[in-house]
């Protein structure tokens, strides 16, 4: 009998099941208690050191450094209101162009006010931008 039983403890030892037995316990223990301590998946991807930087251009060549800005991974407000209609679409569109080649969002957020945020930074919500023609 016992060359069976060292046969057996060779196979399949009776340690390995207590370890694993161990390690099952550990991780119940890691069980949040509350709802609280569990994660939380709707997390905006915010770089530590993020930034956001407001303009204000008075010609279309300020959308130059805006754009730099961008490529730095930081946010823009762009306010509009001091340009002529002419170069403000000018510079929409200019950066437009910018935030589709680095994957991110442009959004209106006001009357000539927009966002420009770069892929690294998400934006959650909506304005509304309607009059209340209801």
């Amino acid at each position: 009998m016992a060359v069976l039983d060292k046969i057996k403890d060779f196979i399949a030892p009776e340690e390995d099941d207590e370890e694993e037995e161990e390690l099952v316990y550990t991780e119940a223990e890691t069980v949040p208690v509350s709802t609280y301590e569990t994660k939380q998946t709707k997390v905006t991807n915010i770089p530590s050191g993020a930034q956001m930087v407001l303009f204000e251009p008075r010609s279309f060549e300020e959308s130059e450094e805006i754009a730099r800005h961008l490529k730095q991974r930081r946010a823009c407000v762009v306010n509009l209101h001091r340009l002529q209609r002419e170069f403000a679409q000018r510079t929409i569109d200019f950066l437009t162009g910018v935030v589709f080649a680095l994957d991110g969002t442009i959004q209106k957020i006001g009357h000539n006010v927009i966002l420009c945020t770069p892929k690294s930074v998400s934006v959650d919500g909506v304005i509304s931008l309607d009059s209340d023609d209801d």
